[in-house]
Formats: structure tokens, sequence, C-alpha cells
């Protein structure tokens, strides 16, 4: 997916006359977020455990909500909204992959929360001691944290820049600068804590938001659902594929294959991605991780139900060919559908304009900030731990420097990525999103589950299986059309790719597998017997008593 809608500028959809009013109450609402994370963080204890797992203390209901929030981003709300509203049936089955990843993860979540190790490279150590598990924990964190950042704070910036009405190169570069400095503060000052006060008041608002703009579209076919998905239908731009699969272009491009490596990149991927491991690890314990999970799930699920129903009031209202025209993607559907289906002049329409757009920048603001924190809080304790010092006993709230240091992290990673977005936005670079992905498909899925299910699983096996995943990654997307040879490539007048789909996901996370178990079937090392300890504390949260 891609979001070349926010570069076009070619429809006006916010209006004159409702473009002030919407201006005003939004900075007035990014105002109020900014004092509200600078209030909470004046009555926080800077200490290590409060600001990076939030003292291990959220209720099972409150972090439920912030999981719920962590998936719910500016490319899932506008990117799965479009798909669906361009292309039906495909779009619906993205869509619904956000309910399978937390089925993954709940799978993961209570062994990660009783193993007690809350970073990736803490994660790694279980079955590999030494600092080699840790330095290839950084260098993944790194190569999944800066992509995403970039493409988020390139989307974040340019959708401010659309609704002020500025669709210029330059102020869209400005905006983004402007909401990356925003983004990083959050990160810096709110900690894993604020971050997830302003993820609990995303869900609701988000999902008030949704359900305003869909029935708001119901009533304009009388309540009557099938009328309502006929206009979908019909006014989609191929009435006569919309339900059926195969509309989307990638698909019909590449073949099935295709779409498959993408499910297959989105579902383990988005699991385990860095702020994910951390977010599990600020509940109470390993059953109120998997409370959190389940609450989540409903959460989640209803997001879900009513995105794809907001995609197909936007085919509806809209019209597939209209919205075609402004976004080959689709993803202005969701702002688009919120102007148009109310009269223009009616304080209505400001009103629900003015809600869209908060929507989305609170979006923005949780998903970066949540990955930069974690990146932050990643790089920092796994950089300045030796050996297996943790898993001996240390405990990381004695160690008062970290939070300085991650603090400073933080703003290293976040201008980072706010400098490669500003420098790059000229470039079609949303396949970063998937590299991402992928990377987290291939370099931490397989290492989870060796190192909670496979008793056998030694270092070797974990070098291999994360430099394995991360080497394919690499060389296939640089390979892939999403790189040249298509018009939807970095450089589609050039021709090298010869890997003909879209994702790496497909061949790498099997590779993962299997480089994994090669590795560790051919070392001498032998850890079953430090298997029984993990594999007892991880269900347990409980130390193996001899």
């Amino acid at each position: 997916m891609t979001l070349d809608f926010l570069s076009a500028g070619v429809l006006d959809q916010v209006g004159s006359d409702a473009r002030r009013p919407v201006i005003m109450a939004f900075m007035v609402f990014v105002g109020a977020t900014l004092l509200w994370l600078l209030m909470l963080a004046a009555v926080e204890e800077d200490t290590p455990e409060k600001l990076f797992v939030a003292n291990r203390a959220l209720s099972p209901v409150f972090n439920g909500f912030a999981m719920a929030g962590e998936h719910i981003s500016v490319l899932t709300l506008l990117g799965a909204s479009g798909v669906v509203a361009l292309f039906g049936y495909d779009g619906v089955t993205f869509a619904v992959d956000g309910l399978l990843t937390l089925g993954v993860m709940l799978i993961l979540a209570q062994r990660i929360r009783n193993s007690g190790r809350y970073t990736l490279g803490d994660i790694f150590t279980l079955r590999a001691s030494g600092v080699r598990p840790r330095i290839a924990a950084n260098l993944v964190t790194l190569v999944i944290t800066i992509p995403v950042l970039l493409v988020q704070l390139r989307a974040a910036g340019v959708s401010v820049a659309f609704l002020i009405g500025l669709p210029s190169a330059e102020a869209q570069v400005l905006c983004t600068v402007l909401m990356g400095g925003l983004v990083t503060c959050l990160a810096v000052v709110g900690g894993l804590r604020g971050t997830s006060f302003i993820h609990v008041v995303k869900v609701p608002v988000t999902l008030a938001a949704l359900a305003a703009v869909v029935f708001l579209t119901l009533g304009e076919f009388s309540w009557d659902p099938g009328r309502f998905l006929s206009a979908a239908i019909e006014r989609s731009v191929a009435p006569d594929d919309y339900l059926a699969p195969g509309l989307w272009p990638y698909s019909e491009a590449f073949g099935p294959f295709n779409t498959l490596g993408n499910h297959i990149v989105v579902i383990l991927g988005a699991a385990v991605l860095p702020q994910m491991i951390l977010r599990v690890n600020a509940s109470q314990t390993g059953r109120a991780a998997r409370r959190s999970m389940s609450v989540a799930v409903g959460l989640v699920g209803a997001f879900v139900t009513l995105l794809i129903a907001a995609g197909f009031a936007a085919s509806a209202v809209v019209g597939g060919k209209s919205l075609y025209a402004v976004d080959v993607s689709g993803q202005s559907s969701f702002i688009s559908l919120a102007a148009g289906v109310l009269d223009d002049g009616s304080a209505a329409r400001v009103a629900l304009i003015t809600v869209v757009a908060c929507v989305v920048f609170l979006a923005v603001l949780t998903t970066v900030a949540s990955a930069t924190f974690a990146a932050a809080v990643s790089l920092t304790h796994d950089a300045s731990a030796r050996g297996d010092t943790r898993q001996k006993g240390e405990h990381f709230g004695t160690r008062g420097r970290e939070v300085r240091r991650v603090r400073r992290t933080a703003v290293f990673v976040g201008i980072s990525g706010l400098s490669l977005s500003a420098v790059t936005h000229r470039y079609p670079m949303e396949f970063l999103a998937t590299f991402s992905l992928s990377v987290a498909a291939s370099c931490i899925f397989p290492a989870l589950i060796y190192s909670f299910f496979w008793r056998r699983f030694n270092q070797r096996g974990m070098l291999w299986s994360v430099y394995g995943g991360l080497a394919i990654c690499l060389i296939l997307t640089a390979f892939s059309p999403t790189i040249s040879g298509t018009a939807f490539a970095l450089w589609p007048d050039v021709h090298f790719d010869w890997y003909p789909l879209q994702s790496p996901g497909i061949v790498s996370v099997p590779a993962a597998f299997v480089l994994g178990w090669l590795g560790s079937v051919t070392s001498p090392e032998n850890p079953e017997r430090d298997f029984r300890n993990i594999e007892y504390k991880s269900l347990t949260g409980k130390e193996l008593t001899p």
C-alpha cells in the first residue's frame, strides 16, 4: 500500500468554509494533549522501572485498551479502510489480519511476561548467553524502527499539510518536521505510562469516529444495509469483481503467493514488534497479560468491523472512481467520507472533520512515540548490559543513569527518523513499512517460538536465525518489484526485480526457522537442562527450585 494521496493535493475535501474552524479546534486539541502529557510526566518518579514498563502495574483492562491502541496506526486506519473502499474483498482480508495478529500474541504474551525480560536482547539471552545476542537484538530493533518512523512521520506531516490546505512539498516537509518534534517530545517525557494513557484515550475516540461516519452513511440509505452494500458495489471501481478476490493490483500482478506473503508478514511481524513486547511486560502478571490480550481482541474486533464498514461507506458515498482519481490506494477514503457524508456549511460537518483530524493525529502520535520509546529502551538497556547480569538477578531499577540514557537515545532515534523522512520526502518509501514487518516476522518470531518451545535451541541457532532472516529480507527486498521495474517502485525505470513478490516473508520466515534448527543441531551446545528452568518460569512466573 502507498500514501500517494498525501502528496497529490488534487482535491480539496475539507473545503474553505470548514478549514478555519477545523484548524483552530485541531490546534487546541494538540495543545491540550501535550499539556496533559507534561502534567503526567511531572508526577512520575524518575526510575527506570516506572519509565520503562510502568512499574509492571498496569491493570488488565487498562493495558488491554493500550494494547488495542498499539494496533491503531495511520497505516491501519487510513490504509485498511482505503483498500476496502477500492478493492472490496481483498481489503476485508487485510483488515482481518489485525485480529489474527492478536491471536499470535495471545500465545506468547504470558510466556514473555513470566520470563521477566522486557527487551528483545533480554529475551534473546534466555537461550543464548553473552553479548552477541544483544548486538543482534539492537541491530534488528534499529532496522525495524527507523523505517516505521520514516513512513509514519511522513504520513503525519503530509496529513497536517493536507488539513491546512497547503499541499506543496515544502509545506509537507515543514509539517513533517513539526509533527516529528511533537512526537519525539512525547517519547522523551511520556514513558510507557504516558503513551498508555494516550492509547487509552485514542481507542474510544477512534471507535466513536468510525461509528459516526458508518451510522451517518446508513442513515443516507434509510438504515437498509442491503441498499448500503449495493450502493458500495455499484459505485466501486469494478462492480462485477468488488466482492471477489484478486481485485487488488498487487495480487493481480504477482499472484496468490504475493498475497500470502503479505498476510504472513503482517500477522506475524506486527505481533512481535519491540513496542508490543515492552507493552506486554507492563502487565502485573503473566495471567494479567493474557487477560489484557483478551480485552484487546474485543476492542480490535470492533475496530476492524467498523473499519470495514467505513471502507464500504466511502465507496457508497464518495464513489470508488472518485477516490481512485485522488489516490490509487484509497487512503484518503476516511477523510473523504467524513467530508462528504454531511452537507457543506453545517456545524456537524465541521465537528466530524475535526474529530477525524484528531483521530489521525492521535494515531500518529501514539504509534511513532511507542516505537521510538521502545527502540530507545532496547538500545540503551541492551547496550549497557554485560553478559547475563540481568539473568543473575541484577535489577534494572538500580541503574539511575539508564533513565537519562534512554531519554537521550529517544531523541537520537526520533531525530534520525525525522531527518530521513524529510530527506526522502519526494521518493515512494512506503515499501519500508512492509520491510519492517518482514524483518520482525523473520528475525523475532522464529527466535521467540524456538526460545519458549524447543529445548534444543542454542546460541548458534539464535544467531543463524536472526542474521539469516535479516539478510534474506534485505536481499529479496532489494531485488523485489517495490524497488525497481514497476510503477509503484522506488526506481520504476530500471529493472533488477528478479524476485517477483512484494514481500520477502513467504521465503524469509520459513528460511529463518530452518536456519535456527540447522544452527542448533550442528552446535555442540546442549541447553536442555537450562530449558527446564526457562519453561517452568515462562509458565508460572517462578524460579524452578532444585
